[in-house]
């Protein structure tokens, strides 16, 4: 995967406070520095508008954008609502394996409501809030990722119907 780029994005209030350290983010980031992406981090806070602007902002430059915290249940968990907003579409099946893999270490991967989307050509991952949580999400799709960004980037085979 050399020469890809990655922004992880931190989406939690502690962490922008100053007053939880930011493991989740540093494990993914160690991981994709291993897998051989350039890596980018950010922390926001958990606004739904903070991180749809993260995201955007991020998409512009990056094929990949992991976020990492806010997929749970609590009203501050606003990551899947921010990245519903600013995707062209989901890809399900991503989210799928993830919540999948999650489950062979605990039933409360199931109330993970992280999604996986795609922006333009950039895939956007929302990974859950806990380091083990996140690392095991996230290798539950490094095998696919090489192929899913080398689509993304083009050309495509596909015609484009012309619009109505």
């Amino acid at each position: 995967m050399t020469g890809r780029s990655a922004l992880v994005l931190t989406a939690s209030d502690r962490t922008a406070e100053g007053t939880r350290e930011d493991t989740s983010g540093q494990v993914v980031a160690d991981r994709l520095a291993a897998l051989e992406f350039s890596v980018e981090r950010k922390v926001v806070a958990d606004e739904q508008w903070l991180i749809e602007e993260a995201l955007v902002e991020g998409a512009s430059r990056h094929q990949l954008i992991v976020t990492t915290g806010g997929t749970g249940l609590t009203p501050r968990d606003v990551t899947p609502q921010a990245t519903s907003a600013v995707i062209d579409y989901e890809v399900p099946g991503l989210a799928e394996a993830m919540r999948a893999e999650g489950r062979r270490s605990t039933p409360m991967a199931s109330l993970s409501r992280g999604i996986v989307g795609v922006r333009g050509r950039t895939l956007i991952v929302n990974l859950p809030g806990s380091p083990r949580g996140a690392a095991e999400s996230l290798e539950a799709i490094v095998a696919v990722l090489p192929h899913a960004l080398e689509t993304l980037a083009g050309p495509f085979e596909h015609i484009e119907a012309p619009s109505r």
